[in-house]
């Protein structure tokens, strides 16, 4: 089974990392955040998610407001925390759908660099830090592009 997918990555994804560094890391790093950023878009109720998100700025900026009583303070992290809870809830969905496939890319890519002994990539990094700097980079580009909350 693990044979078939790295013949598989291999075939799709491999000749990208055979760029020079760090640029074939920072197209799959691209790739997998744009299909990720498409999940949770089209896998989630966006007029909900984008509610639930101005609903807690609205809590948290009363928790702010000093002359709430501790009372109305704690009555507004109560609330906090039940949208809070609201908000994860929409949110897993996309996340089971592409935790999978992403767990087994990193297994491919974790070997493919390991066989290469590890080589830095970006600015004296890793390949999973600078998979994570590229990441960070696209997903707020992407999900400000494709308005997604």
């Amino acid at each position: 089974m693990f044979e078939f997918l790295n013949s598989f990555f291999d075939a799709t994804l491999g000749y990208l990392l055979g760029l020079p560094n760090p640029y074939g890391l920072m197209i799959v790093s691209f790739i997998l955040t744009f299909l990720m950023t498409l999940a949770y878009k089209f896998f989630t109720n966006q007029e909900v998610m984008k509610t639930l998100k101005e609903e807690l700025k609205e809590m948290q900026t009363g928790l702010k407001d000093t002359t709430q009583t501790v009372e109305k303070k704690m009555h507004l992290q109560k609330n906090m925390m039940a949208k809070n809870m609201e908000y994860m809830k929409h949110s897993l969905k996309p996340m089971l759908i592409t935790f999978l496939p992403i767990i087994i890319i990193f297994g491919w890519l974790r070997g493919y660099y390991t066989s290469l002994d590890n080589p830095k990539i970006f600015f004296e990094l890793t390949w999973l830090w600078s998979y994570m700097v590229f990441s960070i980079i696209f997903s707020v580009t992407l999900r400000k592009l494709l308005k997604v909350n």
